[in-house]
Parts: structure tokens; C-alpha cells; sequence
């Protein structure tokens, strides 16, 4: 899917701002990272949360004193899981239509989506590519409960059903982006991949979680779009690398050390035309954010880069197959320091490219 876009060192931004208005949040999107600007995400509002966002449409979901939950022992989750997968079937099937079911994201939890969708008509010409985004399968099937408050990556058949939705509603969002005529670019959140292999999670094998990650790829790539997976903290960088993927995030600034054990993969995974998005940027800790310029960015980026190149991988094969990124989203901050993120974010790039 990366033959048809090379990013050239390029800004890009991950989902979450910290403001109240999604124009308003546009606004400064546009600003900063206009080459390829993004829906956001904002946590103010609690529908917002990068697993609540995307709920809407499993089969049990409950809601009780503000908590929400799958109930599969309600009297109507057997018929309400029967008619998700005669759904499910139908759209895979071409016998109903993609954009009237289900799958799609609600103006309500999604809001930005559609105020995007309308920012992005008003532009005078295309961007160079639209980027969305959606909560990974481990992330939100180990972030949502049942009734028993049992972890529903833990019983099968509700775990299937949530996979599907967010390999439809991926593709969806894929389908609706590509009608501006550029790139369109879907990453997978997968913060809670961190704490794969940790004793929390160790009956969760990984073949499991590669099987239901190249579910949601897959329904990203069905509509010739490119797939990136975004992880903010250290994992097993193996599970992406090793993915169909064609785009691996991660957290540069913080993680890059660890990220580099795996150098013979990440030479794979650039050998094969594939992008690396460097989180050059740190969101999650103020006092880093405090402490940082373009400049010293700029310089721990070509020092970074350097090994890559050690590597085997030519300065300008890497600058044309990177992206620059914040570490993580900022909706955890405060306006001010989000603002800074997109604004070194920007000049990271501006420098590299200039070069």
C-alpha cells in the first residue's frame, strides 16, 4: 500500500488534543501539520475516550450509572449477537451497505470526525494525505468489561465480534476519507500492548494478538488505504514489525533504545518500502516537553537516525520513508503545551527536510 505515498520526513500528528471545540481544534491541526492533517480526538468529552469512542454498535453494550459495559447475560444478547453477525455478514457480502449499518462512527462519540470531513471539503486543494485513526483490538478488547468485570479479550465469541467492528468501522472511515482524492493513511492505537507478556495478560498468546491485529489491517488495506500502528511505550516490537503494517509509531524520544533490539527487523521492515514515524516529540511528561527545543529534537533525531543508517539504509532512503510525530496523543495537557507539541513536531520536520 506505500507505493503510493512517501512521506519525505513529513509532520503528522496523534489523535488527542486537549481543547473543548473540534474546530478549534482543526484550526491548529491545520496549522501545524497541514500536509497531512487528522481527525481529532478530544478527551474533554468523556464519549471521547479511545475505547468509548468506538463502542457503539457491539452487541450487549450496556450502560449503568455512567459505567458501560458488554452484559452477554441480558435476555436480549443472544438475538442482539446473532443480528451483529448477520450485519457483519451482509456488509462482507455486498448485500447492504457499508455506510447504513453499524459500523459506522456516531456524530455523537465521533464528532471530529465529521467536523473534519467538512474542514477538509473547504480546503482549496488536497492535502498531500488524511490520516484517522482507531483503538486497537488488544487495547479495547482488554479495556472493555462484562457484566462480571471480566476483561472481554477473555471470552471468545465477544472478543470475535469486537475485532470485527473495528475492522469495519476502520474501513469505513478509510471509505469516507478517500473521497478527497490523496493518500488516505489509518492508525492502530495500541497503547495496552505495553503490557503484553506481563502476568496480567499471560494467557493471551501472541498469536492471538497478531491474529486480531491483521483483522483490523486487513479491513484498513480492503479499501487500498495504509495501515499504521501506533504504540506509546515499549512492546514487543516484533508484533509490529512482523505485521502486514505498513507503517510502525512508536516513541522515539523515550523507547528508542529498546526499539533498536530489534535492528535486523527494523532493516526488513525498511527494505520493503515501509514507514517509520518517529515520536520525536514527548507528550507524556510536562517537564520533558519543558525541557525541549526544535533544535535539540533535531539533534537527537540525526543521532538516532544515524544508527538506522548503521544499519544499512541510505540518509535519504530513511528521511523519505519517515515520518515525524509527537510520542503519543496530548490530550493530557494543557492547551499551551499541546500547542508546543504540534509547533516542535512541525519544526522537526521543517529542519530534517530541509536538509
Amino acid at each position: 500500500m506505500v507505493d503510493t505515498f512517501q512521506p519525505n520526513g513529513l509532520p503528522v500528528f496523534i489523535g488527542s488534543l486537549p481543547f473543548a471545540e473540534h474546530r478549534e481544534a482543526f484550526k491548529f491541526v491545520s496549522e501545524y501539520t497541514p500536509e497531512i492533517p487528522l481527525w481529532t480526538q478530544l478527551p474533554l468529552h468523556k464519549v471521547e475516550g479511545m475505547v468509548a469512542q468506538f463502542m457503539p454498535g457491539l452487541p450487549g453494550l450496556c450502560s449503568l450509572e455512567g459505567n458501560v459495559y458488554i452484559n452477554t447475560a441480558g435476555d436480549d444478547f443472544d438475538s442482539d449477537l446473532i443480528q451483529f453477525y448477520e450485519n457483519y455478514m451482509a456488509v462482507v457480502e455486498e448485500k447492504s451497505d457499508l455506510s447504513d449499518s453499524r459500523f459506522v462512527l456516531q456524530e455523537n462519540t465521533a464528532k471530529g470526525f465529521f467536523i473534519f470531513i467538512e474542514s477538509v471539503r473547504r480546503l482549496s486543494a488536497p492535502p498531500v494525505a488524511v490520516k484517522g485513526q482507531i483503538t486497537g483490538p488488544f487495547t479495547f478488547c482488554t479495556g472493555i468489561s462484562d457484566q462480571n468485570k471480566r476483561a472481554i479479550i477473555y471470552d471468545e465469541q465477544i472478543k470475535d465480534a469486537a475485532v470485527k467492528l473495528l475492522a469495519l468501522k476502520a474501513r469505513w472511515q478509510a471509505r469516507e476519507l478517500s473521497q478527497f482524492g490523496c493518500p488516505v493513511i489509518i492508525f492502530i492505537d495500541e497503547p495496552a500492548l505495553a503490557g503484553f507478556g506481563s502476568s496480567e495478560f499471560i494467557t493471551i498468546s501472541q498469536d492471538e494478538i497478531t491474529q486480531n491485529l491483521e483483522e483490523v489491517i486487513a479491513g484498513v488495506h480492503a479499501e487500498g488505504a495504509i495501515a499504521g500502528v501506533h504504540v506509546c511505550a515499549n512492546t514487543d516490537w516484533s508484533l509490529i514489525l512482523d505485521s502486514s503494517t505498513d507503517i510502525v509509531s512508536f516513541d522515539a524520544y523515550s523507547y528508542f533504545d529498546r526499539f533498536m533490539l530489534y535492528a535486523a527487523k527494523i532493516k526488513e521492515f525498511l527494505d520493503a518500502g515501509k514507514i517509520i514515524a518517529w515520536g520525536m516529540v514527548p507528550t507524556l511528561k510536562a517537564d520533558e516537553l519543558e525541557n525541549e527545543t526544535t533544535e535539540s529534537l533535531v539533534s537527537q533525531w540525526r543521532e538516532k537516525a544515524g544508527q538506522v543508517e548503521k544499519l544499512g539504509i541510505e540518509p535519504d532512503q530513511l528521511v523519505s520513508q519517515s515520518l515525524i510525530t509527537p510520542s503519543c496523543g496530548a490530550g493530557s495537557l494543557r492547551p499551551e503545551q499541546a500547542i508546543k507539541v504540534l509547533r516542535l513536531t512541525q519544526g522537526i520536520s521543517e529542519q530534517i527536510r530541509a536538509k
